[in-house]
């Protein structure tokens, strides 16, 4: 598989493409709670992953409001 430089997010990029504080994120991804990878001291995300975690999220946050 080849993934596209393009595909990879830096903490920055994802803050701005999600639309949350970087501290947020940080938080959220020490956590555990969005998809991305610690390499080094940097956080690096996939935005196909992310954009299928948003999908799955959203799709969860339905169902257990339909429930």
């Amino acid at each position: 598989m080849t993934v596209n430089q393009d595909n990879i997010l830096t903490i920055e990029e994802l803050a701005v493409y999600l639309k949350i504080s970087k501290s947020s994120l940080y938080k959220l991804a020490q956590k555990g709670e969005v998809p991305g990878q610690k390499v080094g001291k940097h956080w690096r995300f996939r935005r196909d992953i992310i954009d299928q975690w948003m999908a799955e999220s959203t799709s969860a946050t339905k169902r257990k409001d339909e429930g």
